[in-house]
This record gives C-alpha cells, sequence and structure tokens, in this order.
C-alpha cells in the first residue's frame, strides 16, 4: 500500500482531484439507496406519479454523474500511474543492458527472468481500477454515516462484519506471501530447466540427459504446484469467507431491521436502503480482500526490483580522448572471483607502446577470457589499474572506450535482428560500401550471397542456430566495423575452416602493418620476431611475463604468427 501513497504524493494536484472525485462519485452512490427508500415511502404508499417521475429523473442524473466521475477517477489514476510504471520498467531495462557485467553476472538468468516478470505483476496490481477500490475503502465512512442515521445498530453490525472480514484477510495474506516469495524461486529453477530443454536441444540428446532434466523437473514442479495449491486455497477460502459474510451481514440487517420496523424504529423503505447501505460500505472491503494476494505479489515484487535496480550500472560519463593511439598499461593488476581461495592472478603490470603484438596465453581456466573482457571495459580489476593513453578505464566512458576496440570474442552471440542491424550496433554510419568490404574481409560474401534475405536475412535464437564458423566470421565482420587501435581476439581460430582462418590471418596482419596494438588469448605462444610481450597466465598467482622486440612503428611491414603457427604451438592441427 505504501506505493499507492508514494504514486499519489509524487503527483500531489493530481491526486487531489482523485480524492475530490472519489468523495463526489461516493456521495453521489448515495443515490440509489435514497431512491429505493422515497419510492417505497412516498409513491407507493401515496400512488402520486409525478413523485415517481421526480424521484426517477434525479436518481437518473445522480447515476450518470456518478458514472462520469468514476471515469474521472479512472483517468486520473492513468496519469497518475504513468511515470512511475514507465520508470520502474525503464530502470529495470537499464540495469539489464547497462549494469556492470560482473555484478549482473552474480543473478542466476532464471532469477533475473522472474525479477523482470516482477515488472508485469506491479503494473496488473496497480491498475487504476485496484487504487480506485483502495480509494473507496475510506469513503465508505459515508455510507456507514447515513446508515448510522437510520440505526446506530445496523451500523454497528456491518463495522463488525468489515473488521472480521479484514481480520481473516490479514490472517491468511501472511501465509500467501510467505508461499508467494517460495514459489517465485521455484519457479525460477523450473524455467532454468525449461529453458536448458529448450536451449540446448543438441546436448540434451547427445548425452541422454533427458531423464535427469525430466527428474529435477517434476521435483521442482512439484514443489511449486503444492505452493500453488496452497496459495489458492488460501485465496478461495479468502473469497469464499467474503462471500458468505456478505450474504451472512445482509441477512442479518433484514432480520434486526424487521424486528426494528415491526418495533416502530424504521420503515421498511429505511430497511431496504439500510441493507444497500450496508452492502456498499462492505463492497470496497470485499474487493481489497479479493485483490490482496495480487497486492502482496506486487510488494514482494518491488522489493525485489529494488535490489535489482540498485546494481551498479556502467559509467555514461568520464573521460574520452579525440583520438586514441594504442598504448596501454596494466598497473599491478589483480583480479578474482568471489568466493575463491585464491587470486586469478595478481601483481600485472606490463607497460606497451602503441603497436604492440601481446599473446596472452593458458590453459583453460587460467583467466585468458576475463583479461579480455577487462580490456573491453566489461569487467575490472579487483586491485589495480588498467590505463588507456595514460586513462584509467574506469573512468572513461565505455561506450567511447568500446569504439577504440576491435573485440572478437570467444563465444560470440549476437542480436535477435537482421545481420546488417548487428554489424551497425558499433558504427551505425557506416557506409554500405564499407559494410560489403567488411563481409568480404570476413570470409562471409558466399554465406550473405546464398542467403534469402541477403544481409537483411534475421538472426534467430541470438545466433545459436548458425554453424560455428559462420559465427565467429559474423563476429569478426561486426569487430571490423569500429577503427580502434586496440584489438583484442579471444581464441581467434576456434571452429574456422581454412578459409576463415586465412580470413582472420589477413585482418590481424593487416592491423598489425598498421601499427595497431594486439592481444591474442591462445593456449600457447613461441617467440616470434613480431610478437612484444607474452603473458603467461599458467604461472600463478603472479603471471610471467617474457617481454621480446619493442613495438614496431606505424606503417612498417611486419607480419603476425599464422593460423598454422599458432595450431603447431597448441597442439592443434585443426
Amino acid at each position: 500500500m505504501n506505493e499507492i501513497i508514494n504514486r499519489l504524493l509524487r503527483e500531489r494536484f493530481l491526486a487531489g482531484e482523485l480524492l475530490v472525485s472519489a468523495l463526489l462519485s461516493n456521495i453521489l452512490a448515495l443515490a440509489s439507496s435514497l431512491y429505493v427508500m422515497q419510492v417505497l415511502n412516498r409513491y407507493v404508499s401515496q400512488g402520486i406519479d409525478s413523485t415517481l417521475v421526480t424521484l426517477t429523473t434525479g436518481v437518473v442524473i445522480a447515476i450518470g454523474l456518478e458514472f462520469g466521475f468514476r471515469q474521472i477517477r479512472h483517468s486520473l489514476v492513468s496519469d497518475i500511474n504513468k511515470i512511475p510504471n514507465e520508470e520502474i520498467a525503464t530502470s529495470v531495462f537499464a540495469v539489464l543492458t547497462r549494469a556492470q557485467m560482473f555484478a549482473l553476472s552474480q543473478i542466476d538468468p532464471g532469477k533475473r527472468r522472474e525479477i523482470v516478470s516482477g515488472v508485469t505483476e506491479v503494473e496488473n496490481a496497480y491498475t487504476p481500477s485496484n487504487i480506485n477500490t483502495i480509494l473507496d475503502v475510506p469513503f465508505s465512512l459515508v455510507f456507514l454515516f447515513v446508515l448510522s442515521l437510520f440505526s446506530w445498530l445496523l451500523a454497528l453490525i456491518t463495522v463488525l462484519f468489515i473488521g472480521f472480514i479484514m481480520f481473516h484477510t490479514l490472517v491468511k495474506s501472511s501465509t500467501i506471501k510467505d508461499a508467494t516469495q517460495e514459489m517465485k524461486s521455484g519457479s525460477a529453477l523450473t524455467g532454468s530447466i525449461i529453458e536448458t530443454a529448450n536451449r540446448e536441444v543438441e546436448t540434451v540428446r547427445s548425452f541422454n540427459a533427458a531423464s535427469y532434466l525430466k527428474d529435477q523437473w517434476i521435483e521442482k514442479s512439484d514443489q511449486v504446484n503444492v505452493l500453488r495449491d496452497k496459495i489458492g486455497s488460501n485465496q478461495g477460502l479468502i473469497q469464499t469467507v467474503t462471500q458468505s459474510s456478505t450474504a451472512f451481514m445482509s441477512a442479518l440487517i433484514i432480520a434486526i431491521g424487521a424486528v426494528l420496523v415491526v418495533r416502530g424504529d424504521l420503515d421498511s423503505g429505511m430497511l431496504i436502503a439500510a441493507n444497500i447501505l450496508a452492502t456498499r460500505a462492505l463492497q470496497p472491503f470485499s474487493r481489497l480482500a479479493s485483490l490482496r494476494s495480487a497486492f502482496e505479489k506486487a510488494d514482494n515484487a518491488l522489493i525485489t526490483l529494488k535490489e535489482f535496480v540498485i546494481l551498479p550500472l556502467e559509467a555514461e560519463r568520464g573521460s574520452a580522448k579525440k583520438k586514441y593511439s594504442g598504448s596501454i598499461e596494466l598497473r599491478d593488476v589483480a583480479f578474482f572471483y568471489p568466493g575463491s581461495s585464491t587470486p586469478l592472478y595478481e601483481s600485472l603490470s606490463l607497460t606497451l607502446e602503441p603497436g604492440s603484438l601481446v599473446f596472452v596465453v593458458g590453459e583453460s581456466g587460467t583467466g585468458k577470457t576475463t583479461m579480455a573482457k577487462m580490456l573491453v571495459g566489461l569487467m575490472t580489476p579487483v586491485r589495480g589499474q588498467i590505463l588507456v593513453d595514460g586513462l584509467d578505464l574506469r573512468q572513461v566512458v565505455l561506450e567511447w572506450w568500446r569504439r577504440q576496440v576491435v573485440y572478437f570474442p570467444q563465444e560470440p552471440s549476437f542480436l535477435n535482428a537482421s545481420i546488417e542491424d548487428n554489424l551497425r550496433t558499433l558504427n551505425p554510419d557506416l557506409t554500405a560500401e564499407r559494410l560489403n568490404e567488411i563481409i568480404n574481409q570476413a570470409g562471409l560474401r558466399t554465406f550473405v550471397d546464398e542467403s534469402q534475405e541477403g544481409l537483411e536475412t534475421l538472426i534467430r535464437d541470438n545466433g545459436r542456430q548458425l554453424a560455428v564458423g559462420i559465427r565467429r566470421q559474423l563476429s569478426l565482420a561486426r569487430a571490423l566495423t569500429t577503427e580502434g587501435r586496440l584489438v583484442v581476439f579471444d581464441e581467434m581460430f576456434d571452429g574456422l575452416d581454412a578459409e576463415g582462418k586465412t580470413a582472420v590471418n589477413q585482418v590481424l596482419n593487416q592491423f598489425v602493418k598498421e601499427g595497431r596494438t594486439v592481444f591474442i588469448m591462445s593456449h600457447r605462444a613461441a617467440k616470434d620476431d613480431a610478437i612484444n610481450a607474452i603473458i603467461d597466465l599458467n604461472s600463478k598467482p603472479k603471471p610471467r611475463i617474457t617481454k621480446f622486440s619493442e613495438s614496431y612503428p606505424s606503417g612498417v611491414a611486419h607480419r603476425a604468427p599464422t593460423a598454422e603457427e599458432i595450431a603447431l604451438r597448441d597442439g592443434d592441427g585443426s
């Protein structure tokens, strides 16, 4: 309920209009009960048609005005909701797309999906209709006040039933809240299992994992279903108790009211009107009881969303240079993952001039990909600095920095968009001529020409449906869309055929000739005239650095190691 108060306080002027509309609509709602009383007491007893016409005309006008004010209320709440709903959705999407990758990666993908679904739960709970139901609750006093003018006893009975319904709802809601939290966690796990079965089709079948996944899914689903049944049972009980209480109250009002009529304390018209007033006074509380679970879910979702949106975002402001030369310095860099007993590496220091060629070598799991991600600005050292032309990478505008980097990741993925759209994300102003040059450089010409839609061919499932070699070549083409002076190639020949390796070699040699600073992540490297330094991550915790020749001046012809040379070093002739 705090969320409703916060929304109203943000738009005080609209909230004021809303409260006035709520008051007027509830006062006008009295017309129907008073109409019944007047018809029974005045028209039925006297039979004067003009009286009936006057009363009917008056109640029709009142009903019309009530309808108008309720529509105004709906419109006002929609206006009040607009900005908060947009802010919640925008902030969540901003975290998904701009949060520091390391912080975001600590949250399981299934949990992230549940968090994002919380946006919908909040929007579904705080609708204009539901908020207006909440606003009607205090105005039930209007009906209780008029009812008390007829009979304080009937008003007291109504208050007792309202209290009983609210008490029962609060008791059951606490049980629903706890069960809902457990069910959300369980649903996240079942969602992860389903996603695995859906996305990892080949793995599930190749390694006979179907039985394992099925057993896991049944176990988690059973737990979720038990909780769902528990929640449904409590919700059903709340609804049943509320409906039965309303019917029982109405019967009690009629019974006691009839006694009062016989005693002369009420007339028949007042009795019927009293029953209508009691029902109208109870109605907002009955609806509130039925909405309680939705508000509980929304409140839980808001708590989780607020924790989610405080994840640190990548900086949108900071330093940038008009032209980056390609120099880079690693100064006492250290990195370790949470929970790890030893650092991945520490005390890593190396200064490189523009045009340097560096091999980062190590066995699987030694941190090559982590270092690549740190160079791109996706991850941050736990200690130390990465300086680019003297700027600390923590202080630069990362969108600017990534346009200075040619990044070829080990496991590329793509947007579910056209090939051309994927290639333009880093450089929207790329000319058609340059785009076609890139296609040729990456060895993708045959693939693009043979695709039915050419560059407009849609990539689905984030590129998973593409052959590994095509995915890697497409990643190379995307990397080439920048004119970055820093090149980061992570396991550059994995999954490539001879044509793909040739394309990578030609691109790499061109980069070296142009004097760009090149980092190559690989399993092994040998001495080569073109290599300036080797960072050996097999040496723990402090990597061993071997420095060779100084960097070549920009424009001097020299070459990078070929695919065959690197493959031989890695013990892989494929």
